[in-house]
C-alpha cells in the first residue's frame, strides 16, 4: 500500500474582512440573523472572496449557505445557534444514508462551491434536540422527566418507549417514507416536516474545503457530511453530540477523495469517524469511492465506533490510513460493517498506532452481518461486498469485551486481514467465521479477569471457524 497520497490542497482567501454586524446582525439569541449572514457571504463572494467574521456573542440564524472563496470565521466566544423555524428550512431532494432522500435543508450547506472554509474558535449549535427522537432506554429517570416537560409525543411502553419532539415527527416515522422521485413528493412530505431532520453540515461536490478550529455540536441527524468532495481538511475541531443522539454520527465522509482529518476530537451519539460510499444498487450507479484519506492525531471519547467503515460502502473504500488515534470508551473500537446487497470493495486500509481503553464490545470488528441478509435467490454478484487487504498494526487496547471478531459471508469470506504488534486486554479473544487468510503476528491477548492467562500468536495464518477464547 502506497502511503504517499496526493497532497491535499488547502483554500486561500483574500484579506478582505466582512463583519456580520455591518450587515445588520444582532447578538443575543433572539433576533434572527439569517439575512445578515446571507448578505455578508454574498458580498464577499461577489468581491472575489474574503473573510466573513462572526464576533463573540450568541447569533441566532436560519440556514447558512457557503459560497466560493469565502471563509466564515468565528472569534473566540462566538456561538451560532440555528433556529427551528419551519419557514426557513425548506424540504429538498438530497442524499442521506447512502441514497436519494428528502430532508430539510441543512443548517450549514454548500453545493458545488470551491475554496471555502469555516474557521476560528466559535461554536455552531444545530439545536438538534428540537428535531431528534429519544429512546427511553438511553435516559435516566430524571432526564426522562425533564424531557417530558418539553411536550412532544411519546409512544410505546416501559424501556421501549420513544419520545418524539412533535406530532409531525411521529407521523413521519409511522408513515411510508416518501421517495424524492414520487409525484409531488416535497409537497406531500411537508406534513411530516420534523421527520426529515437534516445533517448539521452538508457539503456536496465541493473542492478545497477547510474546517478548522471550530466546534460543531447538537446536530439534528449526522453532524458533518461531506459528499462527493475533493481536497477536504478537517483539523483542530471538536465534533460533539449527546451520547443518546439518534443518528448522531460525528463525521460521515462519503465518496470523497484527498482528505485529511487531523487533531480533531469526537464525542458523539453514533459512529464517530466514519467512511461511507453509497448504499446498494442505488449507490453503485455513481461509481465514486472514498479514497486517499488520512486520519491522524484524533481522539474519540464516545461513539458506537471509533473508526468505522460502512455500512454504506457500495461505491468502495480504499487507500485510507488511520494513525496515532485514541478511542476511549467507544462501544466498538475499530468497526468495519456491511451486509449482502451493498456490494462494493473495502481494501488497502492501514490502521496503526491506535490506543484504546474501556471498549465494552469488540476492539476490532469486521462483520458482514450488520443487517438482515437477503434471500439467496435475490443475490447477484454485484450485491456481494468484500473486505480485503486491511492491516491493523501497533494497536493497544486496555480492556474490551472481545479482542478481534471477523464474520464474513459464505458467498465471499472476509480475507487478507493483517494484525501485527497487537496487545489487548479482553474478556474474550479471537473469533473468525467465513474468513480466510487472517494473519496474526506478535499478537498478545491477556485475560481481563486473570492476567496470568494469555494467548499469543507469533506468526500464524488462520481462517474459517477459528476461535481462541479467553473467558
Amino acid at each position: 500500500m502506497n502511503k504517499q497520497f496526493p497532497t491535499v490542497e488547502v483554500p486561500e482567501f483574500p484579506d478582505r474582512i466582512y463583519q456580520i454586524t455591518d450587515y445588520g446582525a444582532v447578538p443575543g439569541g433572539v433576533v434572527s440573523n439569517t439575512k445578515a449572514f446571507k448578505d455578508a457571504i454574498e458580498s464577499a463572494n461577489q468581491a472575489g472572496g474574503g473573510v466573513v467574521n462572526v464576533p463573540a456573542g450568541i447569533w441566532l440564524t436560519g440556514p447558512i449557505t457557503l459560497l466560493s472563496n469565502v471563509n466564515l470565521h468565528t472569534e473566540n466566544g462566538a456561538f451560532v445557534l440555528f433556529s427551528h423555524d419551519q419557514q426557513e428550512y425548506p424540504l429538498i431532494k438530497t442524499s442521506y444514508e447512502g441514497g436519494d432522500r428528502i430532508r430539510a435543508v441543512s443548517p450549514i450547506n454548500a453545493m458545488e462551491q470551491e475554496n471555502i472554509a469555516i474557521t476560528g474558535q466559535g461554536t455552531f449549535d444545530g439545536n438538534g434536540h428540537l428535531w431528534r427522537l429519544v429512546k427511553r432506554s438511553k435516559m435516566t429517570d430524571e432526564q426522562w422527566r425533564i424531557l417530558l416537560r418539553r411536550g412532544g409525543v411519546t409512544k410505546g411502553e416501559g424501556e421501549r418507549m420513544v419520545w418524539f419532539p412533535s406530532q409531525t415527527s411521529y407521523d413521519g416515522h409511522m408513515s411510508k417514507d416518501i421517495k424524492p422521485d414520487e409525484e409531488h413528493a416535497l409537497e406531500r412530505a411537508q406534513k411530516y416536516f420534523d421527520y426529515y431532520r437534516p445533517v448539521l453540515v452538508s457539503l456536496v461536490k465541493c473542492k478545497r474545503v477547510l474546517l478548522d478550529g471550530v466546534t460543531f455540536q447538537n446536530s439534528p441527524a449526522w453532524n458533518v457530511h461531506p459528499l462527493f468532495c475533493e481536497h477536504l481538511t478537517l483539523s483542530n475541531a471538536f465534533i460533539r453530540n449527546p451520547w443518546n443522539a439518534q443518528n448522531g454520527d460525528g463525521l460521515d465522509l462519503e465518496s470523497c477523495k484527498y482528505c485529511n482529518i487531523i487533531n480533531t476530537k469526537f464525542d458523539v451519539g453514533d459512529d464517530a469517524i466514519c467512511m461511507k460510499a453509497g448504499k446498494n444498487a442505488e449507490g453503485r450507479r455513481t461509481p465514486v469511492p472514498t479514497e486517499y484519506v488520512t486520519v491522524k492525531d484524533c481522539i474519540v471519547y464516545h461513539g458506537h465506533g471509533g473508526f468505522v467503515a460502512g455500512s454504506e460502502m457500495s461505491r468502495g473504500l480504499r487507500n485510507i490510513v488511520v494513525s496515532n488515534c485514541i478511542f476511549a470508551g467507544t462501544d466498538i473500537g475499530i468497526r468495519f460493517k456491511s451486509t449482502l446487497g451493498r456490494g462494493g470493495v473495502v481494501e488497502d486500509i492501514l490502521l496503526e498506532d491506535i490506543q484504546m481503553i474501556d471498549i465494552p464490545k469488540q476492539a476490532m470488528l469486521f462483520t458482514m452481518a450488520y443487517s438482515g441478509a437477503m434471500d439467496d435467490t435475490q443475490i447477484i454478484p454485484e450485491d456481494i461486498p468484500e473486505f480485503k487487504n486491511i492491516t491493523c498494526k501497533n494497536i493497544v487496547c486496555q480492556g474490551c469485551g472481545q479482542a478481534i471478531q471477523v464474520d464474513g459471508l459464505k458467498q465471499l469470506p472476509i480475507h487478507d486481514l493483517h494484525f501485527e504488534d497487537i496487545n489487548i486486554v479482553a474478556r474474550q479473544g479471537v473469533r473468525c467465521q467465513m474468513a480466510d487468510n487472517i494473519h496474526l503476528k506478535n499478537v498478545t491477548i491477556t485475560n481481563e479477569n486473570d492476567p496470568k492467562v494469555k494467548v499469543h500468536f507469533d506468526d500464524e495464518v488462520v481462517g474459517e471457524g477459528f476461535e481462541a477464547m479467553i473467558l
